[in-house]
C-alpha cells in the first residue's frame, strides 16, 4: 500500500480517536456533564429555545418552539424534581406548527429557588399564573398539560383561572384522595411517622436508589448503565435538600388533596391520561376525575407506569394532538351554528 495512503489512515484514525476518547472519558468520569450536553443537543435538534422572564425579582426559565397562532398555545408543567426538558420526548412527536412552552416549576432548574417561596400547590399555582401573565400567554386561552405534581398544579390552575385555559390534559396527576392507600403511599406515611425524610423513594442519593426509583416509576424496565445512574444522581444530589422540603410541603395537609378539593370547579374540556400499571398514583384516580369533571375523556395506557411521558411519548403526543383537534373542531362547529 502507498505510504501516503497509510499515513492518511493513521491521521484519520487519530483524528477520530480524539472525540471518541473524549466521549468515553466523559461517560466514565463526568456522566453528569454528558447528561447536560445530551439535553442541550436534544433541545437544539427539536428547535426548542431557552429563555428567561422575570416577575419583579423572581426569574422563570422556560423553553419554547413556535409562535402563538390560531391554534391554542400549549403550556406544559413537569413533575416533582424534574425539569422542562422531561417533555422533549413528547415534543419530538408534536407538530412543529404548535406553539409549545415548557417551564421549570418553582425552585427547579433555572427558575428561582427562594427559602421564602410558598411551595404549596396553591403557591405554585400563583407562581405559574405570574409566568403566564409575564408571557401574556393568556391573551388567548391556552391548552394546559401537567404530569404528576405538575398535573396537580395544572388541575388547580384550571379551577382558579378558568378564563386562562381553553382545555386541560392531566397525566397521572397527584392531589386526589383515595379510599385506600397503595403500597407506595403506605410506605411514605410510615416514613413521615418515623420522621425518616432522608429515605423518600423519589429522592435518590445513590445509583442503587436511583435504579429503585426508575423501577418504581416505570413499568418498562430500562437497562441503565451504572455510569448513567451515577450521573443522574450527581445531577440531583445538590438539590436533594430542596426536594425534601418541597415534597414535605406538597404532601402536607394544606396541599395533599388540593386537586380533589377543586376538581368539580374544572369546567373546560379535560383529558386524563394514566398508565394502568402506575405504582405511585393509583389509576383509579382517573375514574374519580371523570365523575367530577363534566367534559372529560379518559385514556388508560396498557403496560405503562407512572412515567407516562418517558415510557409512551409517541402515544402521549398523539392523544394530546387528537384531543386538541376534537375540541378545536367542536368549537369551530359551534361558531358556525
Amino acid at each position: 500500500m502507498d505510504l501516503d495512503v497509510v499515513n492518511m489512515f493513521v491521521i484519520a484514525g487519530g483524528t477520530l480517536a480524539i472525540p471518541i476518547l473524549a466521549f468515553v472519558a466523559s461517560f466514565l468520569l463526568w456522566p453528569s456533564a454528558l447528561i447536560r450536553i445530551y439535553y442541550w443537543y436534544w433541545r437544539r435538534t427539536l428547535g426548542m429555545q431557552v429563555r428567561y422572564v422575570h416577575h419583579e425579582d423572581y426569574q422563570f426559565c422556560y423553553s419554547f418552539r413556535g409562535r402563538p397562532g390560531h391554534k391554542p398555545s400549549i403550556l406544559m408543567l413537569h413533575g416533582f424534581s424534574a425539569h422542562k426538558d422531561m417533555w422533549l420526548s413528547v415534543v419530538k412527536f408534536l407538530p412543529k406548527n404548535l406553539h409549545l412552552v415548557c417551564v421549570d416549576m418553582p425552585g427547579h432548574e433555572g427558575t428561582t429557588r427562594s427559602s421564602l417561596d410558598d411551595l404549596s400547590i396553591e403557591g405554585q399555582v400563583k407562581r405559574i399564573h405570574q409566568f403566564v401573565e409575564c408571557l401574556k400567554l393568556n391573551k388567548k386561552p391556552f391548552h394546559l398539560v401537567g404530569t404528576s405534581m405538575g398535573g396537580h398544579v395544572a388541575g388547580v390552575y384550571a379551577a382558579y383561572y378558568p378564563s386562562d385555559v381553553c382545555s386541560l390534559c392531566l397525566v397521572c396527576p397527584a392531589g386526589l384522595q383515595y379510599s385506600t392507600d397503595n403500597q407506595f403511599v403506605q410506605r411514605l406515611k410510615e416514613l413521615q411517622d418515623s420522621a425518616t425524610v432522608e429515605k423518600i423513594p423519589l429522592i435518590p442519593s445513590t445509583p442503587e436508589e436511583m435504579s429503585e426509583m426508575l423501577q418504581l416509576c416505570s413499568y418498562v424496565r430500562f437497562k441503565v448503565p451504572q455510569q448513567i445512574l451515577q450521573g443522574l444522581v450527581d445531577v440531583r444530589i445538590p438539590h436533594n435538600n430542596f426536594y425534601r422540603k418541597l415534597f414535605l410541603e406538597i404532601v402536607s395537609e394544606k396541599s395533599r388533596y388540593s386537586l380533589h378539593q377543586n376538581m368539580d370547579k374544572i369546567k373546560v374540556p379535560t383529558q386524563i391520561i394514566w398508565g394502568k400499571q402506575d405504582q405511585v398514583l393509583d389509576v383509579s384516580g382517573a375514574d374519580m376525575l371523570a365523575k367530577s369533571i363534566a367534559d372529560c375523556q379518559v385514556e388508560l395506557l396498557e403496560n405503562c407506569g407512572h412515567s407516562v411521558v418517558m415510557e409512551r411519548p409517541r402515544k402521549t403526543a398523539k392523544l394530546i394532538v387528537d384531543f386538541l383537534a376534537s375540541v378545536h373542531n367542536t368549537d369551530n362547529n359551534k361558531k358556525l351554528d
